[in-house]
């Protein structure tokens, strides 16, 4: 008996929330072991009031499209609450739930078609495993620098579009891929995901992704957050194996801060129309667009620095 396509549909839609719940018990067992283990051990896992206020000011903005990490690297940093070589494993153990909690709220309440959902979300996490490997040989800051200039090229072309501005017949309000754009949007996703293992947001660059291809921008968010809310809980367990890795104090205060941040601004966002989306998009791809430029440009000061110290020790 062959079912109607609404119901397939649904049927897959309940088994991705059904996967997605499974990856959140999965998460939350090795969390709490790891931290209970940490705690064991002598470390203070205590909540702290100074991060739990960073992770729920990040959260708010991430749930808006603008991303946390970003956000909660300059703050971090300029209170030194974490060092620099545990950020990376802190920042993705500590928002695993917010963004899972972001999944299940726009994959449920933005009508994407459930084909294009659930294709895009695979694409992203076979990126991420298969093309971990290929990527992570390109230069990283080639990298940084050519999408930094590519979001700025397409933020200036999302802004001409822009009802208000009509300069260029680009985007559209599409909740559906096909076609040729659905193959386009995959191998998109999939180089998306691959990136990420070299800690290149995948937000900005799908939101754009999505814009070009001519599908709402709405439709940007779940799909960007199903991405990672099943790329980020198995990156995270590999973190929380070592602790060197992360700091134990952050993490619980971040994960515990962030979740009803996401509530929060849920809120706002539901109240917006899709012009008010349109233009925090354009605000979100050039934040991140300066983000990587930023970045590339503090990595090459610092390569020519350790460039310098070892012609000095050598002669």
């Amino acid at each position: 008996m062959q079912l109607p396509s609404d119901a397939v549909s649904n049927t897959a839609r309940t088994g991705l929330f059904v996967a997605l719940g499974l990856v959140t018990v999965y998460f939350l067992f090795v969390f709490i072991r790891a931290v209970r283990e940490r705690a064991a051990a002598g470390d203070d896992v205590r909540p702290r009031g100074p991060i739990s206020i960073i992770s729920f000011i990040a959260n708010f903005f991430d749930t808006l499209g603008i991303g946390s990490f970003a956000t909660t690297t300059s703050m971090v940093r300029q209170w030194r609450l974490v060092p620099d070589e545990k950020l990376p494993g802190t920042l993705n153990i500590g928002y695993v739930l917010p963004t899972i909690a972001q999944a299940f709220l726009f994959t449920n309440s933005v009508p994407v078609e459930t084909r294009t959902l659930l294709l895009m979300i695979a694409a992203a996490v076979v990126g991420a495993w298969i093309g971990a490997p290929i990527v992570a040989a390109w230069p990283r800051r080639k990298i940084q620098i050519g999408l930094g200039l590519a979001l700025l090229i397409f933020a200036t072309i999302m802004t001409l579009s822009q009802p208000q501005v009509g300069l260029l017949p680009v985007g559209g309000n599409a909740l559906a891929l096909s076609g040729t754009k659905l193959a386009l949007g995959l191998f998109g996703n999939f180089v998306l995901g691959a990136l990420m293992t070299l800690g290149i947001g995948l937000y900005a660059p799908c939101m754009i992704l999505i814009y070009m291809l001519g599908m709402t921008p709405a439709a940007a968010f779940p799909i960007m957050m199903g991405s990672c809310a099943f790329l980020m809980p198995v990156a995270s367990s590999r973190f929380l194996k070592v602790p060197t890795s992360f700091e134990s104090k952050a993490i619980v205060g971040m994960a515990l801060a962030a979740v009803p941040a996401v509530f929060v601004a849920w809120s706002f966002f539901s109240n917006l129309n899709m012009t008010a989306v349109k233009w925090l998009v354009v605000v979100v791809v050039t934040y991140a667009a300066v983000n990587l430029l930023r970045a590339a440009r503090r990595e090459r000061a610092a390569d020519a620095g350790a460039t310098a110290a070892e012609v000095a020790a050598s002669a």
